[in-house]
């Protein structure tokens, strides 16, 4: 309902000036006689979140996201290297991007995997109860810190 008195107000305004004297007004700007208002929330930065992926050698490698960014998007943003990892670009359509959680935090994940990741994960080497598809986890400022298994090996399942 503001938007449509603003627009009145403006269509007022353009009135009241083609029938007032145009030389009188001619060189102070248009913007001087129009009234903006936004009606979009103002873009606030996304908070930065990290994650370290510890590789079976003990090997650890830290990496930055924001918040709801996936795991495949903080390695390939960092090009962290993780070898054939996120073959498939997050299509679900092979288990490259398996990753082993803590089980605190595999309890606390917003998302519950789907039947295609569930599906995804039946083909992945080194299965646990606390597996999921790092495609799958979209991060949040409570995962922030997490630690996160990577496989001996994995398993293309397009292969």
């Amino acid at each position: 309902m503001a938007l449509v008195r603003k627009f009145h107000q403006l269509s007022k305004s353009i009135l009241i000036l083609n029938s007032t004297n145009v030389k009188s007004v001619k060189n102070i700007p248009v913007a001087s006689f129009v009234r903006t208002s936004s009606t979009s929330q103002p873009l606030s930065e996304k908070q930065e979140v990290n994650i370290t992926f510890v590789r079976a050698s003990g090997e650890r490698i830290k990496a930055k996201g924001k918040v709801g960014d996936t795991i495949l998007d903080i390695v390939v943003n960092n090009e962290v290297d993780l070898d054939g990892y996120g073959a498939c670009e997050g299509t679900l359509t092979c288990s490259t991007c398996h990753l082993i959680f803590p089980k605190e935090v595999y309890d606390s994940l917003p998302d519950k995997p789907t039947d295609e990741e569930l599906d995804m994960l039946d083909l992945a080497y080194d299965l646990t109860d606390t597996s999921r598809l790092g495609c799958q986890i979209v991060m949040t400022k409570e995962l922030d810190g997490i630690e996160v298994k990577v496989p001996t090996t994995i398993n293309d399942a397009r292969a």
